[in-house]
């Protein structure tokens, strides 16, 4: 596992480089969701200290023990049910997808007081089956958080569609952030991390690249 997370840290400084971008311009969020400690335990011993999860419930019971110095960020969808426990846990919640849930983080983050980061979810290939925000509804969206419900937006996140070319669906995503004033792009997976990279990513989320295939 400890070779996998060097060899994708070396990708990501490649895909960087060939950008004319600094490495330390781009965070590794290692996907650890559904993987058994085994597998986790090397990667946190080599250093890594960033976590994406899925679930809240799991996400909890695996890191408690282990949450000191690490940012651990939410990439799965939210019921507003797990808002409460999301808000208490996570650094990071990459998935504010509707005016729902954004009321109900606004009200648990001002009732718990934590400095949460939060990223809308753009359904940038406009899926059926996909969450997020469709993107000509993502300005409003945007503005309707960071105004209204004072919430801190920090970037967009999204998920292209699996049998497209990427870089198109990318750089749409980074249009969205430009005109609305927002740096960071949470974009690029196992097998597109380095197009997502050339496109301004500024997070990537790699899982079985590093891990090796879930269980």
């Amino acid at each position: 596992m400890s070779d996998a997370l060097a060899s994708i840290r070396s990708r990501i400084a490649a895909a960087a480089k060939a950008a004319g971008r600094a490495e330390d311009t781009i965070t590794l969020v290692a996907v650890s969701k559904t993987q058994p400690w085994e597998h986790i335990a090397p990667v946190l011993a080599a250093g890594q200290r960033v976590f994406g999860e899925n679930r809240v419930q799991e996400a909890i019971e695996r890191w408690t023990p282990h949450r000191q110095g690490l940012e651990l960020h939410l990439i799965g969808p939210l019921q507003t049910n797990k808002a409460r426990d999301a808000v208490a846990f996570f650094d990071v919640i990459e998935t504010v997808d509707r005016e729902k849930l954004a009321r109900v983080l606004a009200d648990e983050i001002s009732r718990q007081g934590r400095a949460i980061r939060l990223y809308v979810q753009v359904n940038i290939g406009e899926e059926p089956q996909k969450a997020g925000i469709a993107p000509a509804e993502a300005d409003a969206f945007i503005a309707l958080c960071r105004g209204e419900l004072g919430l801190n937006i920090e970037g967009l996140m999204c998920i292209p569609p699996a049998q497209d070319d990427p870089a198109p669906y990318f750089a749409a995503l980074r249009a969205i952030a430009e005109r609305n004033g927002l740096e960071k792009l949470s974009m690029g997976m196992s097998d597109d991390f380095e197009i997502a990279i050339a496109e301004g990513a500024t997070s990537v989320r790699v899982g079985s690249a590093i891990f090796g295939s879930r269980g």
